[in-house]
């Protein structure tokens, strides 16, 4: 099977680092103001069938993720040759194919993808492609990477859990495609960071802010959320995406990658022994969904767990992409939430502190049905 990349989607990724398996939409006019898209999401739309307006990230914003990739940096490096090394234990084979969910997962699976290189000397392909909750997974895209890699053993990459709606689906998913197609895949999700205690696979389950869920699409190859409308959707198609060709000058989606690279040489002696002393999987216990549950009955009438985004990860896009009513954090002096006190105070959100949190924050989305 030849795959046409013409038709792909672009990306200022490397073409040695990932493969998008996504419709290019770029000339698509989607968008829609943060205010328009509550209201469509009220009425019943799905919120893959537009787009948020891409903004520009501010100056402020920018030093902010600056600020955060300095502190975590060698971190990240450190998590992400655990997680790599995890995932080869659990693969029991060489032979593994990297599909990161786009697109918080693609530049963790870039890095896992530059680790096996230089670390394990293996050559694994990674594509990225599109899931959405309510939706499942992109099952034109699996299919094409099964019949390019029919015997690989494929493993799901995401940079962090919420409270686990992403891998509910990969699931369901999973469980649809191996009975329909006996595709032998496995719902075994492996992240940076598991706050919500919902993978199998982790670099760790601490909540702290990875850089990358700061920005949008500067820091994710320039590819927008992905997008499912029956408009722009003809059966057979993939997923589809937009280049932000206009945010070049922003991008720093290669840099990103480069910087934590460049780490993994001094990092490797603790990779290696805190590798070998990780289990091949984790269980999962949803103590983050229990969190979510108790705090969607406090503030929602009806207990609508789809209006609590916990995680520092999830918090920051809530800012960046919704409106929320108030952000929920356990310590306003922890280093990992100082961008999200300062997006809430850009924006006007206030803040309750709630010692007890088992996340870092949790944002609240705005909403008729609040208490």
């Amino acid at each position: 099977m030849k795959l046409h990349t013409n038709e792909l989607v672009k990306t200022s990724y490397s073409p040695e680092d990932i493969t998008f398996l996504l419709k290019d939409l770029s000339n698509v006019q989607i968008e829609s103001s943060i205010e328009s898209r509550e209201k469509s999401f009220q009425s019943g739309s799905h919120y893959s069938e537009s787009l948020p307006i891409e903004y520009r990230p501010t100056a402020e914003y920018v030093k902010v993720y600056e600020q955060a990739l300095k502190d975590s940096a060698d971190h990240i490096a450190q998590l992400v040759g655990i997680l790599t090394r995890r995932v080869r234990k659990f693969a029991n084979t060489d032979d593994v194919v990297l599909v990161s969910l786009a697109r918080a997962g693609s530049p963790i699976g870039i890095l896992m993808k530059r680790y096996a290189k230089n670390f394990l000397k293996l050559n694994w392909p990674h594509f990225s492609i599109s899931i959405l909750r309510g939706k499942g997974i992109d099952e034109e895209a699996v299919k094409t990477i099964r019949e390019l890699h029919p015997n690989s053993h494929i493993q799901f990459v995401d940079g962090w859990t919420g409270k686990g709606a992403i891998q509910n689906e990969l699931t369901k998913s999973v469980q649809h495609l191996n009975a329909a197609y006996q595709f032998r895949l496995n719902d075994d999700l492996a992240v940076l960071t598991d706050p919500g205690e919902c993978a199998t696979i982790f670099g760790t389950r601490e909540d702290f802010l990875i850089p990358n869920a700061c920005l949008n699409s500067t820091v994710s190859g320039l590819v927008s959320r992905t997008v499912l409308n029956d408009q722009f959707h003809q059966p057979g198609d993939f997923h589809g995406a937009k280049y932000y060709a206009e945010l070049e000058n922003e991008d720093v989606s290669n840099n990103f990658v480069d910087h934590i690279s460049i780490l993994f040489s001094e990092q490797e002696e603790s990779i290696k022994k805190l590798a070998a002393e990780f289990p091949i999987t984790d269980a999962r216990t949803w103590r983050g969904m229990q969190e979510v549950e108790a705090i969607g009955k406090q503030f929602y009438q009806t207990i609508d767990i789809s209006k609590v985004k916990p995680s520092v990860g999830e918090t920051t896009r809530v800012l960046l992409r919704r409106k929320p009513y108030k952000i929920l954090v356990r310590d306003t002096n922890h280093e990992s939430v100082r961008h999200i006190l300062q997006l809430s105070k850009e924006k006007n959100i206030p803040i309750e502190v709630v010692p007890e949190l088992f996340y870092l924050a949790i944002g609240l989305i705005e909403s008729e049905d609040l208490r």
